[in-house]
């Protein structure tokens, strides 16, 4: 990790913490307790695993910070304030948003885990847990106002305006996914405007309001939010991979899942249209976990593994040529690159 990008961190760690903390008042913290479990800084099992990357967040800062060459990263002072600082509330923005969507996909799916702890369904029930997925998106939403302090109010309201666009493209993309798992007539092309919506989305949104808020102009801007964008699908397509035939022990959860809950993954769209053995076994009927291990088996044979593979280089090459466009600049530019190519070759 680049030393802005650990800069970084610290700082939207620390403004994730001072918007939850709305929250934190005398009848509510119990309520304030469901959030800070689920970001991952208080519970069992706290801790930097707890809280994932935090992606998203970096993706905006550095993001801002590469549309200026001669921005100073890591300089902060009472008469001096880091440009990417001042969209630091933005950052956390999205990364809220992105939590208050893990909490209602956890009860929707049914998952007991994330991030290798219980959910917070688990923990405080299921219409608890809704309420707390309701609490982040709202302070997500207060979180991009607070741009004003820094930014002139039409360039607050654009970032408003694409934070809640990419919103409503998330419910599209999960309600395709959610009902895909009625039908067992779906080819390759559903997949896409499903992957596009539920996490393609909100990553182009992080690299579409870094480059608003770093000054860029409208076609750098568009090279940025396509880079995300394809950064978006490559990086799916990679967690379609290990959704089957990753290792628990690094994803933090069950490798069977998609395979035992009938997710519509790319891997498993491929098998279904070679209408082989595992097609043949997966309409029969729902798969027990006692039989992943064969069909995964079965569908790696039948080339989905390799297939999903070749995609995912595919949307990996267009994102990297995207960044190239967007010709990102200084250290922050630099780290951009590092930071997609670590996402862009994670362990399968």
């Amino acid at each position: 990790m680049t030393n802005i990008q650990k800069t970084m961190l610290k700082a939207v760690e620390e403004e994730l913490q001072r918007q939850v903390a709305r929250l934190d008042q005398p009848r509510t913290q119990p309520f304030h307790e469901m959030l800070t479990y689920h970001m991952g800084w208080t519970g069992d099992g706290a801790g930097p695993e707890a809280t994932g990357k935090r992606i998203r967040p970096l993706l905006v800062l550095l993001s801002t910070a590469s549309c200026n060459e001669n921005e100073v990263e890591t300089t902060t002072s009472d008469t001096h304030t880091s440009y990417w600082l001042r969209a630091k509330s933005a950052a956390a923005a999205v990364e809220l948003v992105h939590n208050f969507s893990l909490v209602h996909d956890d009860i929707q799916d049914n998952s007991d885990k994330r991030r290798g702890r219980n959910t917070v369904w688990v923990k405080w029930g299921a219409p608890m847990a809704i309420n707390a997925g309701d609490a982040l998106f709202v302070i997500a939403n207060q979180a991009v106002v607070d741009l004003i302090e820094y930014y002139p109010a039409e360039i607050v309201v654009k970032a408003a305006k694409i934070l809640n666009d990419i919103c409503l493209d998330l419910t599209r993309g999960q309600f395709l996914d959610m009902s895909y798992e009625e039908h067992s007539d779906l080819g390759i092309d559903d997949y896409w405007p499903m992957v596009s919506g539920k996490t393609s989305a909100l990553l182009s949104a992080c690299t579409h309001i870094g480059a608003l808020l770093g000054g860029a102009d409208e076609s750098k801007q568009e090279a940025y939010r396509l880079f995300g964008h394809h950064l978006g699908l490559a990086f799916q397509v990679q967690d379609d991979i290990l959704g089957i035939w990753g290792d628990e022990a690094v994803t933090g959860k069950s490798a069977a899942s998609d395979l035992v809950e009938g997710k519509n993954s790319l891997p498993i769209l491929y098998g279904l249209g070679k209408q082989g053995n595992f097609a043949k076994r997966w309409m029969q009927g729902p798969i027990a976990p006692n039989e992943v291990k064969e069909v995964a088996a079965q569908l790696e044979d039948e080339g989905g593994k390799s297939y999903a593979k070749e995609v995912a280089e595919k949307e990996t090459q267009k994102a990297l040529e995207f960044l190239n466009k967007a010709d990102p600049k200084g250290e922050a530019g630099k780290s951009m690159l590092e930071l997609a190519n670590l996402l862009l070759k994670r362990n399968q």
